[in-house]
């Protein structure tokens, strides 16, 4: 009934959509493709910044959090570094814990990621002063 065409062009993929004559409406099609894609440096550098924020208050730490563990992906080490240096600033030890269970969590049966975020976070953690859940023993619960 409805056939749909991609096109690439300079700015991106476009659709056409062709139909052949029906009796029944046309439905509606749409192409997202047509964005600028960003891509993973880009990406890293805007969540780096964003935690950065010197006036980043507690809610927004949440709110980006739950925004970035939302993707389908488990953050680099760079990003939780600053999301933890903004908990220091806040001087919420509580949710630096959480974000580092959040990571472990979206690991998920990757069992080598999160041990080697936390090697790579190591420093940042000392520094801080932020014990992991594994040596709280909250992972025993």
């Amino acid at each position: 009934m409805f056939r749909a065409v991609f096109r690439l062009s300079s700015t991106g993929a476009r659709c056409l959509v062709r139909s052949k004559p029906s009796i029944s409406a046309p439905l509606a099609s749409r192409c997202y493709s047509h964005g600028r894609v960003e891509t993973d440096e880009e990406f890293d550098a805007r969540w780096v910044t964003y935690f950065s924020k010197p006036d980043i208050d507690a809610w927004e730490l949440r709110k980006g959090m739950n925004t970035l563990i939302g993707y389908d992906l488990v953050p680099e080490a760079k990003i939780v570094d600053s999301a933890l240096r903004a908990c220091r600033r806040l001087n919420d030890m509580a949710s630096a814990i959480r974000i580092l269970e959040a990571v472990k969590d979206k690991a998920g049966p990757h069992k080598e990621i999160y041990p080697y975020l936390i090697q790579e976070l190591q420093p940042t953690l000392s520094e801080l002063g932020i014990s992991t859940p594994e040596q709280l023993g909250m992972d025993q619960l």
